[in-house]
C-alpha cells in the first residue's frame, strides 16, 4: 500500500468517527434489510473470478453485523439467494450454494446471532435445508441480533406461500371459506409471512448503484426507507454504513400519512 492509499484510509477512518460521533442512537433503525449486490461486478473490476467476488461478499457479512452490533439494531435481513438466482448456470450456482452454506454455519458458530431462515425451504438442496434447520435450532437461545438469512427467497413467492399457509390453517381448523374470507385482513396475512411476528424493516440498503427492490420483502417494506449506495457489496465500508444510518435519521417517516 502506497502513501496515498494510507492517507486516504486514514481520512476515511477519521470521517467515519466524526459521522459516528454525531449519530443519534435513538434514531437508529431496529430492522435493516440488505440487498447485497455487486459481487460479480466487483470481481470483474478487480480482474478476478466470479467465485472470488462471492467469497469476498460472504466475508463482508461478519464485518457488517459487527457494525450493527455497535448500534441498537435488533434485526438484520440479508438477501443471500433469490428465487431468480436458480436460473444461473450450474458452474456458478453450485459453488455459490456452498459459499452460502458456509456463511450460515459461520453465523451459527459465531455465538452472537440468532439465525432465522426466510425463504422457500423446499427449493433448496437437502444438505442446505439441514444446515439451515440446525443453525436455527442451535441459535434459538441467543440473545443477540436476529439475522434473517434470505435464501431461496422471492417477494412474490413469500406472499403466495403466506396465502397458502393461511388457507391450509383454515382448512385444518375446519373454518369455512366464507368465514375465512370475512376474517382475512393485513395482520392475518402478515402472521403467515416468513418473518412472522418480526417488525417490518425500517431501512433497506442496496449496494452497487442499482435503485430497485427486485422483489425484496414486497409486503414488509411498504413503509420502509431506502438507501441506495454506489459501492459494490464486497467494498462496502463502515463509513458507508454510518452514512446510511445518518441519512435514515435525517428523514421524517410518515408511514403513508
Amino acid at each position: 500500500m502506497n502513501l496515498r492509499d494510507k492517507l486516504r484510509g486514514l481520512l476515511v477512518r477519521l470521517y467515519a468517527r466524526r459521522v459516528e460521533g454525531h449519530l443519534d442512537h435513538a434514531q437508529v433503525p431496529k430492522h435493516i434489510g440488505v440487498i447485497m449486490d455487486g459481487n460479480r461486478r466487483w470481481a470483474r473490476a478487480a480482474g478476478s473470478s466470479t467465485m472470488h467476488g462471492h467469497r469476498a461478499g460472504a466475508d463482508k457479512i461478519g464485518e457488517f453485523l459487527g457494525w450493527c452490533s455497535e448500534t441498537d439494531v435488533e434485526v438484520v435481513t440479508l438477501w443471500l439467494l433469490s428465487t431468480d438466482n436458480f436460473e444461473r448456470p450450474a458452474d456458478e450456482l453450485v459453488p455459490l450454494l456452498g459459499i452460502i452454506e458456509d456463511v450460515v454455519r459461520s453465523l451459527a458458530a459465531d455465538g452472537r446471532w440468532r439465525v432465522h431462515h426466510v425463504g422457500n425451504l423446499d427449493l433448496l438442496p437437502g444438505d442446505m435445508q439441514r444446515t439451515l434447520k440446525g443453525a436455527q435450532e442451535d441459535t434459538a437461545h441467543v440473545d443477540g441480533i436476529t439475522v434473517n438469512v434470505a435464501i431461496g427467497y422471492g417477494g412474490r413467492q413469500e406472499i403466495a406461500d403466506a396465502v397458502r399457509s393461511m388457507l391450509l390453517d383454515a382448512h385444518d381448523s375446519g373454518v369455512p371459506m366464507t368465514k375465512l374470507a370475512e376474517a382475512v385482513d393485513i395482520d392475518m396475512i402478515g402472521r403467515h409471512l416468513y418473518t412472522g411476528a418480526q417488525p417490518d424493516p425500517d431501512l433497506v440498503i442496496r449496494t452497487s448503484g442499482e435503485q430497485r427492490l427486485s422483489g425484496f420483502m414486497l409486503w414488509q417494506t411498504a413503509h420502509s426507507e431506502y438507501y441506495f449506495c454506489d459501492v459494490f457489496w464486497p467494498a462496502f465500508r463502515k463509513v458507508d454504513f454510518l452514512r446510511a444510518l445518518r441519512d435514515y435519521a435525517a428523514r421524517h417517516r410518515r408511514y403513508g400519512g
